[in-house]
């Protein structure tokens, strides 16, 4: 569970920390922790990572309803 945890979380983050790498702000932390590596830190970022796409998505088909 402390992996799936750290997955997320680090998921959730990667998107304002890939825009401070971008401007080499930032170098300390990476975005993706290869150390904890394994399947349930990979399906946590994946999840964290999508989260904000996947409110996005959902934001719009409640607005396109009213």
């Amino acid at each position: 569970m402390e992996e799936f945890l750290w997955g997320l979380w680090n998921g959730i983050t990667a998107w304002p920390l890939l825009v401070l790498h971008v401007f080499d702000v930032w170098e300390r932390y990476p975005v993706y922790n290869v150390g904890r590596d394994g399947g349930w830190y990979q399906f946590g970022f994946l999840l964290g990572a999508g989260s904000p796409f996947l409110g996005m998505v959902g934001g719009n088909r409640a607005a396109r309803r009213e």
